[in-house]
């Protein structure tokens, strides 16, 4: 079965950056597009990005011109760079894939708070 580890998260300051990452077991993200979603207190749960096979990215509009998703097929991994973080980016962020899900992974906390 798929496993997917995310990390990177933390506390940051409002205009902060911070860089996710999600490593995947497999040759999962090497055969199918990546998605990061997140989770905020008492919401439900929403895809903030995806990037495809093919590298068509797509963006949520409150995170658009902020955050870039990327892939690295050689290290299974997908990434996500966080600029000019705001608090209501705050959430418990999980990686998967895009359209095929595999088991949820534990998710890493990212909290915007001065």
């Amino acid at each position: 079965q798929v496993q997917l580890m995310e990390s990177g998260g933390g506390l940051v300051q409002p205009g902060g950056s911070l860089r996710l990452s999600c490593a995947a077991s497999g040759s999962f993200f090497r055969l199918y597009g990546a998605a990061w979603y997140r989770q905020a207190p008492g919401k439900e749960r929403e895809m903030v990005s995806h990037i495809t096979r093919g590298g068509y990215t797509n963006y949520a509009d409150s995170v658009k011109g902020r955050f870039t998703i990327s892939k690295d097929n050689a290290k299974n991994t997908v990434y996500l760079q966080m600029n000019s973080l705001k608090p209501d980016d705050t959430a418990v962020y999980y990686c998967n894939g895009q359209s095929i899900l595999a088991t949820w992974g534990q998710g890493t906390q990212v909290t915007v708070s001065s």
